[in-house]
């Protein structure tokens, strides 16, 4: 599981682009958005730096969020 914090990501547009990203790097990947905390959880099985790229190509700017 891949958890990042996306401080750009402001509306329910961005969070659509955010998962079609990730879902174009991984198809039966799992994204789940929480717009409020502004950030990005990721069940994939593909590295979180891919997962990242993804999310930066479709411009925004994910940082990894520290585990709880």
């Amino acid at each position: 599981m891949h958890e990042f914090s996306v401080q750009d990501m402001t509306c329910g547009h961005c969070a659509a682009t955010i998962t079609e990203a990730v879902k174009s790097v991984d198809p039966a990947g799992r994204c789940e958005i929480d717009l409020a905390a502004k950030r990005v959880t990721v069940e994939s099985a593909f590295p979180a730096e891919r997962i990242a790229a993804a999310i930066t190509k479709a411009g925004f700017s994910p940082v990894p969020a520290g585990r709880g």
